[in-house]
């Protein structure tokens, strides 16, 4: 499993959200993005952390872009957004192959339950394109606020 470092390119993607609409990381390039993967639309933690990047309105006061991505597809996406008003993209990747190239997928263990599929995974990623940082099995509550923190620490960086 490849994991991506902080100053690490971002790699690449371009995957359709709830509307069908394509979206790319070039297209953000200017403005921090989060990029969070997540298990499965409407779950109990996965909801949770939806919720909790909807609801950190400092993140949208900077300007930062949410980007929610898992294997789940449109329609799932477009009624799990519906449900919770996301204001945000949900992607869909239902190879799985830009999860796993992201490292956001492996083996785990949920209860003393051992199985394949998607790690919950975050990455705060930088105006030119870089990670700053990655986190690998998030754990949900205050999460969106580490993100913020991380993010609002990137930018007081560069702005010396």
């Amino acid at each position: 499993m490849t994991k991506l470092e902080a100053q690490q390119p971002m790699p690449e993607f371009a995957l359709q959200d709830q509307a069908g609409k394509t979206h790319k990381l070039t297209d953000y390039r200017g403005k921090y993005v989060v990029l969070y993967v997540y298990p499965k639309d409407d779950t109990p933690g996965c909801t949770k952390e939806a919720c909790d990047f909807r609801d950190n309105l400092e993140l949208k006061n900077l300007g930062v872009q949410v980007l929610g991505l898992s294997k789940d597809d449109q329609d799932s996406h477009a009624a799990f957004a519906e449900k919770f008003s996301l204001p945000f993209p949900l992607l869909s990747d239902l190879s799985g192959e830009y999860i796993t190239s992201i490292g956001a997928w492996g083996t785990k263990n949920m209860y003393g339950n051992i199985s394949e599929g998607i790690k919950r995974t975050t990455f705060v990623i930088d105006p030119e394109g870089n990670v700053v940082k990655a986190w690998y099995a998030v754990k949900v509550d205050g999460h969106a606020e580490s993100v913020l923190k991380t993010i609002q620490k990137d930018m007081e960086k560069k702005s010396k």
